[in-house]
């Protein structure tokens, strides 16, 4: 009896010591506690939201399981899930869809929305994903599109009586419902947000663009796979959903690092957009008349889209795209591997692939104006589109290296504005090869 007494004693002195707080003394660690939503009451939507609150509350993690304590494998968003900031939510095998009944995003950073008209700053928030993870739009959803876009039922029917802005939206033509398409369209919506990552998850058929943001520092976006095509299955029929970009920076964006993003899309896969068309877009943050939560417009150099980092890419339709309108900026973007390359199973929209990279861009505002857009560095691009490189704005300092042409013009690089009104664009090793 002694002898056991002895050895429990010793026992109890030689296991390392923990804190409280989940904290191991003896190498300093901290042992993060989880949180499911299956640990909470309501709709799916309602009890995500529950255990990020939580997580928010406690500084731990929440973890979305494959298995839907409901008794579904799969989570039903009727909401937007908003993120605060200092959270990680780890999305774990699972499968997250938006319900039929939601017109808003799936995840949005919980600072922005319908009637906040001044927005405060979030920080460090995150989504992990482990494993395979699907985000999907919904079944019969109820809008689709960008801001400009008129909902309908059969918007290949409009466009043949010449109505040409239109995308699918069930909502079409009911009383008391917006007839236009809106920010909630798009899938993952962060703005105003220092500190965001996102990883290893795939995206399908969402509304708009997969994901967008606004006035964004400091992001790690990584290994995101896209199924977006501008076709939506509905029943039996196919119908047509419009602007189906995949990744985009709008004002304000600093300090990206964008990496491994490929699968298909319906528009861009990669935009960076600076835009400055008061009045024609609007000027507050909170309006459900734009595809911008914040104000669409440029006020200045703290709205310069500058410092961003894309890397080893792969579309079935247009690569990356860096427009500018009037006094905004985009400049400082260094891009290292890029390829588009059609699909015979996937017919590419609007008749086919523009550009592997666009600089510049046309149809947005007043035209950009000289030398705002600058420093723009490509690397070892390649495509086989109507363009590899397209420009289209008086640009100065850019260089692109590098890229294997197999498209229909006769040069890889294509100047849509006089060369004179160019400085400092330089390149070298571009190939044009024609295929037998």
């Amino acid at each position: 009896m002694v002898i056991a007494f002895i050895y429990a004693l010793l026992s109890i002195f030689s296991a390392p010591p923990f804190h409280s707080n989940g904290a191991d003394l003896s190498t300093g660690a901290v042992i993060q506690q989880e949180i499911s939503p299956n640990e909470f009451q309501g709709s799916d939507s309602q009890r995500i939201q529950q255990a990020v609150r939580k997580a928010h509350e406690s500084g731990h993690i929440v973890r979305i399981p494959a298995h839907n304590g409901r008794g579904s494998s799969k989570w039903l968003i009727d909401e937007a899930i908003l993120l605060p900031s200092n959270v990680t939510v780890v999305l774990d095998n699972c499968t997250l869809q938006l319900s039929d009944a939601s017109r808003d995003n799936m995840f949005r950073s919980d600072n922005v929305g319908a009637g906040i008209t001044d927005p405060q700053w979030n920080r460090n928030i995150h989504l992990i994903g482990v494993g395979r993870v699907l985000l999907r739009g919904a079944e019969n959803p109820r809008a689709t599109g960008d801001g400009a876009r008129k909902l309908t039922l059969d918007p290949e029917e409009e466009q043949r009586k010449g109505t040409w802005r239109v995308s699918y939206g069930s909502d079409a033509g009911k009383p008391g419902e917006k007839q236009t398409g809106d920010w909630r369209n798009i899938m993952i919506l962060i703005a105003q947000v220092d500190g965001f990552s996102l990883k290893n998850v795939r995206i399908e058929n969402s509304h708009a663009w997969a994901v967008s943001f606004e006035r964004t520092h400091n992001a790690e976006i990584s290994d995101i796979t896209l199924y977006n095509p501008e076709h939506l299955t509905i029943g039996d029929r196919k119908v047509k959903a419009f602007n189906k970009d995949g990744i985009n920076l709008r004002q304000g964006c600093k300090y990206f690092r964008i990496n491994n993003i490929n699968g298909i899309n319906g528009d861009d896969l990669i935009a960076l957009s600076s835009l400055d068309v008061f009045p024609a877009l609007v000027r507050e943050s909170g309006s459900l008349n734009s595809t911008m939560v914040t104000p669409a417009r440029w006020f200045g150099p703290q709205d310069d889209i500058e410092q961003v980092f894309i890397t080893n890419c792969q579309t079935n339709y247009t690569g990356v795209a860096i427009r500018a309108s009037d006094s905004a900026s985009v400049h400082h973007v260094y891009i290292n591997g890029v390829i588009t390359k059609a699909r015979p199973d996937t017919p590419p929209p609007y008749g086919g692939s523009p550009y592997t990279l666009l600089i510049g861009g046309k149809g947005y505002g007043a035209p950009s104006q000289p030398g705002k857009i600058h420093d723009i560095y490509a690397f070892n691009l390649m495509g086989d589109g109507k363009n590899l490189v397209l420009i289209e704005a008086p640009v100065v300092n850019c260089r692109i290296v590098n890229g294997t042409y197999t498209g229909p013009a006769d040069q890889p690089i294509t100047f849509n504005i006089p060369l004179a009104e160019t400085k400092n664009v330089t390149y070298a090793e571009l190939f044009k090869i024609n295929p037998k």
